[in-house]
């Protein structure tokens, strides 16, 4: 039996990295990879949970037959059908034919639709249980964490929660997978940024999941995407509660745009501002340099949102519009809002921010801030002004 891939009884790692994607979902960026997680309970019923990538699928194979060698899989439990988990469906069912998909009921017809998989299936419910032999699985249903198929499966015997995405971050694995044989130093924040880009929008159902999971004795969680975490389900379950609730820092995030520097030169002076009024987190990106992925991320940590955008072709500049259109997507709850911008001769970008902040039902603090041209001593002081106006509206939140 293969000991390195060993979780917990008979639970095993046999997932895999991509060390190649540039961007997830044709999106985000992966400067550390990202790893694509399946387990296998080599029980009386020998059992698979969720796929890999379909690109993977020879080096997964592998990895399953050193566990079992020539025995059959007689259940395939999938708890989320996104490509890159349910990517290897078909070429399992060809491996091993009359294995049965374990599912719900938004499951199947995501199976058949994608892969043209029929044949052997059980259908379970909320809280149903299947028993493998030594191990004893309960099916926790959690629409949309961030699919409406997605589900949970709780290994009752050795306290293992499968999780799907949930609790999951980007980042492949380094050699070990479990938290304890690894520095995880680079998962926390890749944890924010993943939950901000991928489940952002799905607070409520994220919410209802952590409170049907509350009182679990989880020994161990095995998500779809990073660590196997033992040493550290306090931590991931607390990052996650605090994502879902939009709960914030004190702190601003300055997003702006900038084609010849003079909407840069206004962010300057805010944060200048903001800083000399006591604000020390202070994140300040360039949207035409700064991936929208870290943006939201910085988002969701901070209290205080200040947008500046160039008027361009009478309209938002575009990076900054997309922007905007990202963070209305995720539905970021709660957040302080400032607004500037420039333009040369006919401004419009200032005055149709404003409906984002309608959209948003952001509090718009402060006046906003409109510079014809270059920056001028009138401009300046309207600048530093609206620094000093978020700094005022964040320090009234310690009291």
């Amino acid at each position: 039996m293969e000991q390195n891939s060993l979780i917990k009884g008979k639970i095993h790692y046999v997932g895999v990295n991509d060390r190649s994607k540039y961007l997830f979902e044709g999106m985000w960026p992966l400067p550390y990879g990202v790893s694509y997680n399946s387990y296998l309970i080599d029980d009386e019923k020998v059992t698979l949970v969720d796929t890999v990538d379909i690109n993977f699928f020879e080096v997964y194979i592998n990895k399953i037959k050193r566990i079992i060698g020539d025995r059959a899989i007689d259940y395939l439990i999938i708890n989320h059908m996104e490509p890159d988990h349910s990517g290897s469906i078909r070429l399992i069912k060809q491996q091993y034919p009359n294995i049965i998909i374990v599912g719900n009921k938004q499951t199947f017809g995501m199976i058949e639709g994608y892969y043209g998989v029929t044949g052997q299936q059980l259908l379970v419910k909320d809280c149903d249980t299947l028993d493998l032999g030594y191990h004893k699985i309960t099916f926790y249903l959690t629409p949309m964490v961030h699919w409406p198929e997605t589900m949970m499966s709780f290994d009752t015997t050795e306290g293992v929660l499968f999780s799907g995405d949930a609790f999951g971050c980007f980042g492949a694995l380094n050699g070990g997978f479990i938290d304890t044989r690894i520095n995880t130093d680079i998962y926390w924040d890749e944890m924010v940024r993943y939950y901000s880009n991928i489940v952002g929008k799905y607070g409520s159902p994220v919410q209802r999941a952590l409170q049907k999971l509350n009182g679990l004795p989880m020994t161990a969680i095995c998500s779809t995407h990073g660590p196997v975490w033992t040493d550290h389900i306090l931590k991931v379950g607390s990052i996650y509660d605090k994502l879902s609730k939009y709960e914030s820092e004190e702190g601003v995030v300055i997003a702006y745009g900038s084609m010849y520097g003079n909407t840069e030169q206004m962010a300057e002076v805010i944060a200048e501002e903001l800083s000399a009024q006591g604000i020390k987190n202070i994140v300040m990106h360039n949207v035409s340099k700064s991936n929208a992925s870290y943006i939201i991320a910085d988002i969701f940590k901070y209290k205080g949102l200040i947008v500046g955008s160039p008027t361009y072709s009478n309209q938002i500049y575009p990076e900054i519009e997309s922007l905007l259109s990202k963070i209305l997507v995720r539905e970021i709850k709660d957040r302080y809002l400032g607004l500037f911008g420039s333009f040369t001769w006919a401004g419009a970008a200032v005055k149709r921010m404003v409906d984002f902040a309608t959209q948003s039902k952001y509090e718009l603090v402060g006046d906003t801030v409109e510079m014809k041209q270059g920056m001028n001593d009138i401009i300046h002081a309207q600048c530093k002004k609206l620094g000093r106006d978020m700094a005022q509206r964040l320090i009234a939140d310690r009291k």
